[in-house]
């Protein structure tokens, strides 16, 4: 967030998302950084990039998308910045095993042997997956319901605060009272006229990307606002103009333009991603169910006195 700017980006149902999944499937945050896929052959196919001998071939980069859930592929569809770099960082991975295999580096002992490990988990989860598989008609309207009811302390989105500024800054404390000044004058004709307020924010605002909206900063929770600009919005009316507000990068004169009071998210709002989370969780408690069924099918010993020896071991 540039310092002049009054608002953070963020959406307040983003808020509510969040508290669902980190309620109901702790650690599940969005993909932000996509995972390597399986390296595909160099074919004939068309690539989307090379390097040397290497290239990223399109099927590869579908895999990597079709891997990903629909919000999080949604995403990265829109952030080409994002993509590549995947795709830079998928092409120098794969410079770097070319010199690796050209030194036997996957014949070393110590290679083989994290090489068997990581086979052995990665057959685990897929096999533990396969099942613990959760009936596709779960959650039932009823079991749904009941988790919202059940949760709903957590689906309260903030008040939302639509703000308009004039923003001006202080280079230097040489003109701190001219800019100070300025801020006065410009706060006194906003409110004797406040539907001026879109005008004067284009024409004299230098924060260039709300002054072309009219000052308009976007809805937005109290709590991303500057501190300094917080305080003086939580006492506006809808439709008042402030006095000007002194922050660490300048003055703002501020107007409330609107205000949605909080309140509980519907459960239709909250529909798609509470069934993600409940699935998630009933995955999880069918495959811990499998897995204590697994030490119940024989008799389990522990041979303490060998467990000792490797506990009291000095050489680990």
């Amino acid at each position: 967030m540039k310092k002049r700017t009054v608002v953070a980006s963020a959406g307040a149902l983003a808020v509510v998302v969040v508290a669902v999944v980190a309620g109901l499937r702790p650690g599940n945050d969005p993909v932000a950084a996509p995972q390597p896929v399986k390296s595909l052959a160099v074919t004939n196919e068309p690539a989307v990039a090379r390097l040397g001998n290497q290239q990223v071939a399109s099927e590869e980069l579908k895999a990597l998308l079709a891997s990903l859930p629909a919000e999080s592929r949604d995403q990265l569809r829109g952030n080409r910045a994002t993509l590549e770099s995947w795709i830079r960082s998928r092409l120098a991975e794969k410079a770097v095993l070319e010199q690796a295999d050209a030194q036997g580096w996957r014949q070393r002992p110590d290679v083989e042997q994290q090489t068997r490990a990581a086979t052995e988990q990665i057959v685990f989860r897929n096999y533990l997956q396969s099942v613990s598989q959760v009936p596709a008609d779960y959650p039932s309207a009823a079991e749904l319901q009941q988790a919202y009811d059940a949760g709903k302390s957590e689906w309260v989105t903030p008040a939302l605060y639509r703000v308009s500024q004039i923003f001006l800054g202080v280079s230097d404390t040489q003109n701190l009272e001219n800019v100070r000044n300025q801020a006065q004058e410009l706060s006194r004709k906003a409110q004797a006229t406040p539907a001026d307020f879109a005008a004067l924010a284009g024409q004299y605002s230098q924060d260039r990307a709300s002054a072309e909206r009219g000052g308009d900063t976007g809805l937005q929770p109290l709590a991303q606002l500057v501190p300094e600009v917080r305080g003086a919005v939580s006492r506006l009316k809808v439709g008042a103009v402030s006095e000007p507000v002194q922050s660490s990068a300048g003055f703002h004169v501020i107007k409330l333009t609107e205000l949605q009071p909080a309140r509980v998210a519907t459960l239709d709002e909250l529909r798609e991603r509470l069934t993600q989370a409940l699935r998630a969780q009933r995955q999880e408690q069918i495959a811990k169910a499998y897995l204590e069924g697994m030490l119940n099918t024989a008799t389990l010993s522990i041979d303490g006195a060998e467990l000792n020896k490797i506990l009291d071991a000095k050489d680990q």
